[in-house]
């Protein structure tokens, strides 16, 4: 039974020493986050939060749950569109409806929670990796977890997924530490099952599937099944989740029976088993996302976790680990691996599905770095600059050959957002692909030099970084302009002239967030909808949005209705006159 183990702190490099206090470090992380997220205006906390409309499908969902769970005070049965809503339990709904209390209903207050979720990530990151590998390798663990595409993107949108990362990373963060602290910090192991049951409550089992894929195969390759069940109290641990999550699962069943037991299986183990509104793809599909999504440390993560997982197996043969950080480098390379195994083999696949095991690959390839840095040969140096280069040098030549693909598939997008025709992507894309290609190519060369691989970790953060703010300062007003903005504008008109007893009818593809934008239901129909002239033909005012060049495609029964306004390719229609 291997014994438990005492964190070494390993000297570093006197090229990358951080000698600072505990505090001016986390300060440090804090500032450097707000201040990153918030690119030029407050991206994090500022005006910029709410500058971008809600996306749909799912941010415009759940702000619009949200949203409606304050205005009926129902705060246990979540509804969409004032139907009953079983995807997701109600716990990140809770959080955003707190912050409408205080901010107003807008996107910026939808937006918040996630927000504060990835700063409460990145400080739950310093100090856990502080803990057992040192200050110098905390500040590189939060930095490359913060500096990389899907942290900046999940980290600003209306999901689930923020929340469900901050509990399960504590949860997982727990159990290492009360497992391997020298004083036996048995109340960590409490936090681990809270965290757990927390985890339960913003996004279901998988709140407690995702730690437990890196727990149990390091506790069977290192046989410390006996330590833990007599130190972790796994049956009172089990009763700590109950008591967390299981109250809203019953009070739902108590509520809605048979509908939530069917709706709970179609969202848990038939999600597994079917992909869902078409989100499929193939078995390869979580690995473009890891490398373009943790890009550019994605670069260094194969190589990391190939010889992490040679030495368990050497250890598994009897060899034994040597360290104390190759015991955590074991423990957090399954972690990652299982987790990549685990939505790989599930059938409904998305890119931010993914994103629970980006705290643990961060930290693996901190780890690696700081041996990449005092190593006159260092393993997988030459495998990582190949993958760097690759990824890199295809992410950067994509982005330069944006517009003619824009171009390309114009017809295409324009039946789907009909103010595309007028969009002039003009420099950015360029510009983005070249510092993608020309950082990436210093960053290659300073780790392959040996005076000046201790740059190449800036130059990388460095990128990142000018991409954030091109991106933010050029992508997104455009994205808002042409693509999502212009029916929700609409939308915001007919909420404010149609009355309790009136009617919103969206012809067209589905878009739950004009729900939010109208504060009131819509009805979503399409041209052949054999529920439309029943819509139509109800009492009260009827408004509807329509893409302007399916005008000429409306039932007769809409031909005498008055146009209220015409805006970036979509259509207000009324009824009746307004005046």
């Amino acid at each position: 039974m291997a014994s438990p183990l005492t964190p070494v702190l390993s000297p570093s490099s006197p090229r990358s020493s951080i000698t600072h206090s505990p505090l001016f470090h986390v300060v440090c992380v804090l500032l450097l986050a707000a201040w990153l997220l918030g690119v030029d205006g407050g991206w994090l906390f500022g005006p910029d939060l709410g500058a971008l409309g809600l996306t749909d499908r799912d941010e415009g969902s759940n702000a619009e749950a949200a949203r409606e769970m304050l205005e009926t005070g129902d705060w246990i049965s979540p509804t969409l569109n004032y139907e009953p809503r079983y995807a997701k339990p109600a716990f990140v709904y809770w959080l955003i409806s707190g912050a409408y209390t205080v901010f107003g209903i807008n996107e910026f207050a939808a937006r918040l929670p996630s927000a504060l979720s990835g700063l409460c990530l990145l400080l739950l990151q310093y100090l856990f990796v502080r803990r057992w590998a040192g200050p110098t390798v905390a500040i590189w663990a939060s930095f490359m977890l913060l500096l990389n595409l899907e942290f900046l993107g999940i980290n600003r949108m209306v999901l689930t997924d923020p929340e469900l990362v901050v509990f399960t990373t504590l949860a997982g963060y727990s159990f290492w530490h009360a497992l391997h602290h020298e004083q036996a910090k048995r109340w960590l192991f409490a936090v681990f099952y809270l965290a757990m049951g927390f985890g339960m409550l913003v996004k279901g089992p998988v709140g407690i599937i995702i730690p437990l894929v890196g727990v149990i195969p390091y506790l069977t390759l290192t046989r410390q099944w006996g330590t833990f069940w007599q130190r972790g109290f796994p049956l009172v641990g089990m009763l700590l989740v109950t008591v967390v999550a299981a109250p809203w699962y019953l009070m739902m069943f108590h509520i809605h029976g048979d509908a939530y037991w069917a709706a709970a299986q179609a969202n848990t183990t038939g999600r597994f088993m079917n992909p869902m509104e078409g989100h499929g793809g193939t078995l390869f599909f979580y690995i473009p996302v890891v490398l373009v999504g943790f890009f550019p440390w994605s670069a260094c993560l194969p190589s990391v976790l190939y010889h992490a997982l040679k030495r368990s197996k050497a250890y598994w043969q009897g060899q034994g680990l040597a360290s104390q950080e190759q015991h955590l480098e074991c423990f957090l390379s399954f972690w990652v691996v299982g987790l990549l195994l685990f939505f790989t083999f599930s059938a409904t696949r998305l890119p931010h599905y993914i994103y629970p095991a980006f705290p643990a690959a961060a930290v693996l390839v901190a780890v690696w770095w700081q041996r990449f840095l005092k190593e006159d040969f260092p393993v997988g140096l030459t495998a990582s600059t190949r993958i760097l280069i690759g990824v890199g040098y295809l992410l950067g030549i994509a982005m330069m050959f944006l517009p003619a693909v824009f171009q390309l598939f114009m017809k295409q997008i324009a039946k789907e957002f009909p103010a595309a025709v007028h969009v002039d992507l003009a420099w950015l894309p360029s510009l983005v692909g070249l510092v993608i290609v020309v950082g990436t190519m210093l960053m290659r060369q300073c780790m392959r030099s040996d005076t000046k691989r201790h740059l190449a970790l800036w130059v990388g953060g460095g990128m990142m970084l000018i991409f954030t703010v091109l991106v933010a300062r050029g992508g997104l007003s455009i994205y808002q302009q042409y693509f999502i903005g212009p029916p929700q504008e609409l939308a915001v008109i007919a909420g404010y002239n149609l009355g309790q007893d009136d009617r919103l009818i969206q012809i067209g593809r589905k878009r739950p967030s004009l729900s939010f934008y109208a504060k009131r239901k819509v009805y979503f129909l399409d041209l052949n909808d054999e529920d439309l002239p029943q819509h139509l033909s109800a009492p009260g005012r009827k408004m509807a949005i329509i893409q302007t060049p399916l005008r000429g495609q409306l039932p007769e029964s809409m031909s005498d209705w008055t146009v209220v306004l015409d805006h970036g390719g979509f259509s207000l229609l009324t009824s009746e006159p307004l005046m």
